[in-house]
């Protein structure tokens, strides 16, 4: 069990606090792009901070503080202009930086905008996402992760928007165990429910290992029947990429689950998949977006797929965790890591250092950072991936009816 100080340091992301500002040495995707064609100026809310992120008729992008300067009104509801966004309560606009740079109803020999600046922050498009920088200068490179931007996948993105804090996302990605408990016994228990049969076999766990590498972390496990010397879910691995990223799938179908910290309590996830662009085919001029849902409109938690029993085991914990009342066991070792991560890295930053996984070297970036994943070992997590994505399509077709 942790302490609710250390509970507290492990979840609080705002500003200020040893996590927030550990976050806030990452990029992280506040928008699809999509989005920003239908509404040009848009309310985002990252790390605690509310936000204006706006897009103005040439293109440019701009990420600012919602409140207004002057009387406290939304900046979300403003007016995106090629010098800055406009305040729609009297005008005010702030550049890109936050500067303000026009009160019309001021002399116009009136320095007083010049001593008027709101919080400002780096925006990047990349990959279908409007990607966000809250942290310190120098601002470090958006990393080009493969799925990105390999220009051979076909990519569609899925949207949850969860009320927990973005840490139990992250250690359920670090304990293996759960795939054949969560995932095997009560995804067939669900089935039977139901009136189908199983969906997959439960195999135990022989062993689950873990890699600290450049990134963040790599989960190994092996299952029984499966040959140590052959099997890729064990030799390779899936990486956890630090600090709220899931990488798994293959090179012909890599993914991403992307959980942004939006704050203490909520988080916006992010399903990033991909397929193989088939040869001659024409590249993606767009990518198509759903939504996800974690819950049926009866209030019953979605369960039917995958994805959804996850998410049925992260929210059922509340929105942060009491792990003052938590009881680990050997093969939670995993979330152990992880948690030690977290600490060493806040650590780091408190000395004035880059934690780990922060891009600066272009050469490394470019033309992308490409990342191991396993192969084989996933077929039949890949079968059960296109049942889950099917049956996602299904709920949230039946929620819209």
């Amino acid at each position: 069990m942790l302490s609710k100080e250390m509970n507290e340091r492990l979840t609080r992301v705002g500003p200020g606090t040893p996590l927030g500002n550990l976050l806030r040495c990452y990029w992280y995707p506040i928008a699809r792009t999509p989005e920003l064609d239908v509404e040009p100026v848009l309310a985002v809310t990252l790390l605690g901070e509310h936000l204006a992120l706006y897009r103005t008729d040439s293109g440019k992008l701009g990420l600012v503080a919602q409140r207004c300067a002057h009387r406290g009104a939304s900046l979300a509801y403003g007016i995106p202009e090629e010098e800055g966004l406009r305040c729609p309560y009297h005008g005010w606009r702030y550049d890109h930086t936050g500067q303000c740079n026009e009160q019309p109803a001021e002399p116009a020999d009136s320095t007083f905008k010049d001593r008027i600046r709101i919080p400002a922050y780096p925006v990047e498009e990349l990959g279908g996402f409007v990607w966000a920088y809250l942290g310190p200068e120098p601002v470090p490179l958006l990393p080009r992760w493969d799925v990105l931007v390999r220009d051979d996948l076909v990519r569609s993105i899925g949207v949850t928007h969860l009320p927990i804090n973005f840490l139990q996302a992250m250690e359920n990605s670090m304990d293996p165990i759960h795939f054949e408990w969560l995932h095997a016994v009560y995804g067939n228990y669900v089935q039977k429910r139901q009136g189908r049969p199983p969906s997959m076999t439960p195999r135990r766990h022989e062993q689950i290992a873990f890699d600290v590498f450049e990134y963040g972390i790599y989960k190994r496990r092996l299952l029984e029947g499966e040959d140590p010397t052959t099997s890729d879910d064990w030799l390779t691995g899936h990486p956890v990429i630090f600090p709220c990223i899931l990488a798994v799938g293959d090179h012909t179908r890599p993914t991403m689950q992307i959980r942004v910290p939006v704050d203490d309590t909520h988080t916006l996830h992010y399903w990033y998949r991909t397929e193989q662009r088939p040869p001659g085919s024409p590249p993606q001029t767009s990518i198509p977006i759903d939504d996800v849902p974690y819950m049926h409109k009866n209030g019953r938690l979605v369960v039917e797929t995958i994805n959804g029993q996850d998410m049925m085991a992260w929210v059922t914990q509340g929105e942060i965790s009491d792990r003052t009342t938590e009881r680990l066991g050997t093969s939670d070792k995993g979330v152990i890591l992880f948690r030690n991560l977290v600490l060493e890295q806040i650590e780091k930053v408190e000395r004035g250092e880059d934690p780990m996984g922060v891009v600066r070297d272009r050469a490394k970036n470019e033309p992308y950072i490409s990342i191991a994943r396993e192969g084989v070992a996933l077929r039949a997590f890949d079968i059960q991936r296109e049942l889950t994505r099917a049956a996602d399509r299904e709920i949230a077709a039946a929620e819209r009816a």
